[in-house]
């Protein structure tokens, strides 16, 4: 893993921690293997290489969590920012393409209830 890769998930589950969101740890930073909740004391620039967090793709949205998500834009775009980011957040939808590079997991279908 990158020091960039770090950097763009650290930024990210920093973002998610108050939403409960699942993360795989890695037996070799002293965790148990499997999923644990990410907790703040687990955020650690040197431990977060041995850590994916579990994240919807976008395509996984439903129709009700499209309607929710329309809401946010206006016709010149977002306008509502942070609203907008929480809102994703909140679902755990992976926004910045984390399971694409490797750095997330795509979370089961039953895993977050929305």
């Amino acid at each position: 893993m990158t020091q960039k890769e770090k950097e763009l998930l650290i930024k990210d589950l920093c973002a998610r921690l108050p939403y409960g969101v699942a993360v795989e740890l890695d037996e070799k930073f002293g965790f148990n293997k499997g999923t644990h909740v990410l907790v703040k004391e687990l955020l650690d620039l040197y431990c977060v290489e041995g850590m994916k967090p579990y994240l919807r793709p976008m395509s996984s949205m439903t129709e009700e969590e499209k309607i929710d998500y329309q809401a946010f834009f206006n016709y010149d775009g977002v306008e509502y920012p942070e609203e907008y980011v929480d809102w994703l957040n909140t679902h755990h939808f992976d926004y910045r393409g984390l399971i694409e590079k490797g750095l997330a997991i795509e979370a089961p279908n039953d895993m977050y209830k929305t």
